[in-house]
């Protein structure tokens, strides 16, 4: 069954009349147009001359010129900061009543994201598109569609602002936001979704299960694995399908599944349908739209200009920052392969706003992209979203709480008793109590950032510590052939580098 919303002409009727069946570009520069009319007014729009972009001839590229690109604490020291404030049109036109509290940096525990009616209207469009494409996949259970739909997310009871705004996670912000015409199917339900304690939340869900009839999982794979699990054991049955018979759709995103699925599909009694989505605080960007396909479908046409900046030495420095004249893309202009960091424009008053993922094209034609990282270094096993500055603020409290010189670090991911687990390993020649560092790292991670303190709390089971001689450090990267100051040592180890680095840890050589 076709999208109702993406119905396409006839090839050959198309070609007479001289419409392209589906031009990105020109879908982009339509979205572009729009959001530069509707903010030309706002502070935001005065400053960087918006309408001097709507009047020339490249309105793209004329835009490109005028504004600078933007990271959080840029676009939020210059402008979003004055919206907490309750100041109106600054980056988009009217108050802001909402705020998605994002993942924490060293400056503080969150990062407070604008979400504007507009965006939220926008989200509500992608879902119902992205509900509609599954009528289309081969192995769908259509039936799952008409029943209850359980969304596992953050609490909808929001904190509030002096100025009148709510702030919180946002997908308590979308389920508080959810339409009329939704409440109908939507589960655990508004007092349960309030919850903010995430166990006692579980807890709850798992008692009225057998209530409900389920066919529509949304959520963070290692918490539906560990609600499904909670659900089985408490209801002493050998898989979910016993209890909810019409199980069949699971959307996830944040995280890759791929690590997930074989546990996952041993609480099912039947085969059901996997749909990724890419939701963002700032924005709905994209989501898979066939069930066989490699990456998920950019949305062109709905409020959001993207633009791809070239993840490489001439746009990023060593440590991931931005240039401040970065050479950005639009999307006729990127290649198949080639990595990309994504600038966002949207609805939500974000201009050339740099979210920090890195995606890659795998089919150019329908726009379907892969996310391959995040521009700094970063480790996100399960939606823990820990950053660097996360790092280096916990090595800085340990070094001036005990005293010590720890000149390198590094940390890995794993499987860990069914869930996942960090490995630090730390240099230093001092003497110390590794258990109270240990200690001391996690209890720093777990105050700044608040989706560490979440997971570690749930499916980031174990957080553990190897002190290393600062000379193991030095050896492994003459190993590698890279003494010297221009080398650095990598923050988080993944992939071939982290084969070697065990391998290292065991024989002393790579």
């Amino acid at each position: 069954m076709a999208s109702i919303i993406d119905i396409k002409l006839p090839r050959a009727l198309a070609t007479a009349l001289r419409i392209p069946q589906n031009d990105p570009k020109r879908q982009q520069v339509k979205v572009l147009k729009k959001l530069l009319k509707k903010a030309r007014f706002t502070e935001f729009g005065q400053k960087y001359r918006f309408d001097e972009a709507l009047l020339n001839r490249n309105t793209a590229k004329r835009f490109q010129e005028l504004v600078p690109v933007h990271d959080y604490n840029k676009i939020y020291n210059e402008w979003w900061e004055k919206t907490l404030e309750g100041v109106p049109d600054v980056t988009w036109p009217g108050k802001i009543k909402f705020y998605a509290l994002s993942s924490g940096t060293s400056e503080s525990a969150s990062k407070y994201i604008p979400v504007t009616k507009d965006l939220l209207r926008s989200n509500t469009i992608n879902y119902i598109r992205q509900l509609i494409s599954v009528f289309g996949y081969e192995d769908a259970n259509r039936k799952a569609l008409t029943k209850g739909f359980l969304m596992l997310g953050g609490a909808t009871d929001l904190q509030k602002g002096a100025a009148g705004w709510y702030a919180g996670d946002l997908s308590g912000i979308l389920a508080k936001k959810r339409p009329f015409w939704f409440q109908t199917f939507y589960k655990p339900g508004g007092r349960i979704a309030a919850i903010k304690d995430w166990n006692q939340k579980l807890n709850e869900i798992v008692e009225h299960a057998k209530e409900w009839d389920i066919g529509y999982i949304v959520g963070v794979p290692a918490w539906c694995q560990m609600c499904m699990e909670m659900i089985i054991e408490h209801y002493k049955v050998k898989n979910i399908h016993e209890i909810w018979p019409n199980f069949g759709v699971f959307v996830h995103g944040g995280v890759a599944f791929e690590p997930y699925k074989k546990g996952f599909e041993k609480l099912l009694g039947k085969p059901i349908v996997y749909i990724e989505n890419y939701l963002s605080s700032e924005g709905f960007i994209g989501y898979k739209t066939r069930e066989h396909a490699k990456g998920m479908q950019l949305v062109l046409n709905n409020n959001i200009f993207f633009e791809f900046v070239p993840f490489d030495d001439k746009n990023f420095d060593a440590d991931g920052k931005i240039n401040a004249n970065p050479e950005a893309k639009m999307i006729h202009e990127v290649e198949a392969g080639k990595e990309y960091a994504l600038l966002m424009s949207t609805n939500a008053g974000a201009w050339r706003y740099m979210i920090g993922d890195t995606i890659k094209f795998v089919d150019l034609e329908k726009s379907e992209v892969v996310i391959t990282g995040r521009t700094k270094h970063f480790l996100s096993l399960v939606g823990e979203h820990l950053s660097v500055e996360n790092m280096n603020k916990a090595i800085e409290d340990i070094s001036e709480e005990y005293n010590i010189s720890v000149p390198e670090y590094t940390v890995v991911g794993f499987p860990y008793e069914g869930f996942f687990a960090h490995k630090w390993y730390i240099a230093t020649d001092d003497q110390i109590d590794a258990e109270k560092v240990r200690q001391r790292i996690d209890d720093t991670l777990r105050k700044i950032n608040d989706d560490y303190a979440t997971e570690r709390d749930s499916a980031l089971k174990g957080m553990f510590l190897e002190v290393l001689s600062e000379e193991q450090f030095l050896k492994f990267m003459e190993l590698k052939g890279k003494l010297g100051s221009q080398h650095k040592f990598p923050r988080v180890m993944k992939g071939k580098m982290l084969e070697e680095w065990n391998r290292f840890l065991e024989t002393g050589t790579i």
